[in-house]
């Protein structure tokens, strides 16, 4: 087993990110892995770039998907995971992640939060 990083961009306030972060340790539960570690990032580790402008288009398609509304305590965040797991079991653990947090596809919808994973 080897140390890996799960990163997503994100547009969401503490329930998103608390749904979020449901998701993943679920996934990794279900897998022979466990989380190390986990941060939120408003500037991306060793950059001065911040999370805003990296994922700007994430506040874009909030506002387009929900017109009108506020967009309450929403924030643009990185979220990073550390894991003990193989290859295989990150890349499992990642797609259960993506699949649960966006189970519609490719359909047209509105997401709960909106996601980037990096």
């Amino acid at each position: 087993m080897r140390t890996r990083t799960l990163r997503f961009g994100l547009y969401a306030d503490e329930q998103g990110l608390a749904w979020v972060r449901g998701i993943i340790g679920e996934a990794v539960g279900s897998r022979s892995a466990r989380i190390l570690g986990e941060a939120v990032h408003h500037t991306l580790p060793g950059s001065d770039i911040t999370a805003a402008d990296m994922y700007d288009l994430l506040a874009d398609q909030w506002a387009w998907e929900h017109p009108g509304q506020n967009s309450g305590t929403r924030e643009l965040v990185e979220l990073r995971v550390q894991l003990a797991c193989s290859l295989r079991s990150w890349r499992a653990i990642r797609r259960t992640v993506l699949q649960t947090m966006c189970p519609e596809g490719m359909a047209p919808h509105a997401c709960r939060v909106p996601w980037f994973a990096a």
